[in-house]
């Protein structure tokens, strides 16, 4: 399974440093449009994880997770159409926005259905271990998936890129075909919002994580370049160093000594990691906060997501982790733009300052999911 999200997400992380670049060049769009091209994906992810839930619980994280990855493809070929040369480029803008919109709808069903696909397979008490796994998955993808798209778009172009976003997706249905499906939980149905209502805490934790990882993702070599240190590239390998080791390491200690407990020293050390950042008087010193913050980060997605799953009844297990998904999503999405905000006006070290304390109030919001019941099993 985490191959097959590896694969999926391939089709979202290749794409991911050429759109701009595309628009930009080829389209001849201002840069602004270029952002809006890559930002829009996030937009309608978010718009859908109630909807990719949804259909999880009532027909299956297998038949939502294989839609996804249909929807994935579909997406590329019509972000393929835009290259054709009848389209003037304000229509190729268009017909590229229109499948970078579909591909969230892609990310959001095929990371939803997997999710509840794979718990449904491995069993409630192993939730975090699968949590774990498959963001390695998706963060390998992010990982192997930028150098692939940069090196296939200066050799074959755009289009040679949304050749391959559409061939990975469809190898990932190739080698689903033999896994079982799990049957959708019977129960009775509760409203989105009342399901948010009791995983607001855990989605608020997941999500004021997410400020300081998209904060250290968009600005660490931007930080590094105005103190003028070497290294700039670094800092995010420093991250994805210490993110990754944890995931693989530690991905079954949500299921051992609790999911919240995980996340709580998680959020402690991500924190450290930027103010460490933020103080410090060379680049040595803030590798090691970029390092500490890919330690942090790694175990609170899984760390509660692990007991939201452990919360919630089986039946409405893929709304909600739709919805508290959706949490991180909100975060990745909106930090950029007001961190950049505040970086014009007081520079790149106030960024690390803000994700410090989002992190520490992550821990609040924790440490106050920690005290919810757990759930009820019908």
């Amino acid at each position: 399974m985490t191959v097959v999200l590896f694969l999926s997400y391939l089709a979202v992380a290749s794409a991911l440093p050429i759109v701009s670049a595309y628009a930009v060049h080829s389209l001849h769009l201002s840069n602004a449009l270029g952002g809006l091209a890559v930002g829009i994906a996030f937009f309608s992810t978010i718009l859908t994880r109630n909807i990719a839930g949804r259909l999880a619980d009532q027909h299956g994280g297998r038949y939502t997770m294989q839609r996804g990855l249909w929807i994935y493809s579909a997406a590329s070929c019509i972000c393929l159409l835009s290259v054709a040369p009848v389209f003037p480029h304000t229509l190729g803008f268009i017909v590229l926005l229109a499948g970078r919109l579909l591909l969230g709808v892609g990310e959001s069903f095929a990371l939803v259905g997997m999710l509840g696909w794979s718990i449904g397979l491995m069993g409630t008490p192993r939730s975090g271990k699968v949590m774990a796994w498959m963001g390695a998955g998706m963060y390998g993808a992010f990982a192997v998936g930028g150098p692939l798209g940069l090196g296939l778009y200066h050799v074959c172009g755009f289009g040679g890129v949304m050749v391959a976003a559409i061939l990975f997706p469809l190898l990932g249905l190739l080698l689903v075909q033999g896994v079982p499906g799990v049957a959708p939980q019977s129960g009775t149905r509760e409203p989105f919002w009342r399901i948010i209502g009791r995983i607001w805490r855990a989605g608020a934790a997941v999500g004021l994580q997410g400020v300081g990882f998209a904060a250290l993702g968009a600005f660490i070599s931007l930080y590094f370049q105005q103190k003028g240190w070497s290294y700039a590239g670094m800092g995010l390998t420093a991250f994805g160093v210490g993110f990754v080791a944890v995931r693989m390491l530690c991905g079954n200690l949500p299921d051992r000594i609790g999911g919240t407990r995980v996340a709580m020293v998680s959020l402690v050390v991500e924190a450290c990691g930027q103010f460490l950042i933020w103080s410090a008087p060379g680049p040595a010193v803030a590798l090691v906060g970029a390092l500490l913050t890919g330690l942090g980060c790694s175990m609170v997605f899984p760390g509660m997501g692990s007991d939201v799953v452990k919360q919630i009844p089986p039946q409405l297990r893929g709304t909600a982790v739709g919805g508290f998904a959706a949490f991180q999503d909100i975060a990745y999405g909106a930090t950029g733009p007001v961190a950049g905000v505040l970086a014009d006006h007081a520079g790149y070290a106030v960024v690390f300052l803000i994700g410090g304390i989002c992190a520490l109030l992550g821990l609040v919001a924790a440490a106050s999911a920690h005290r919810q019941p757990t759930a009820q099993s019908s």
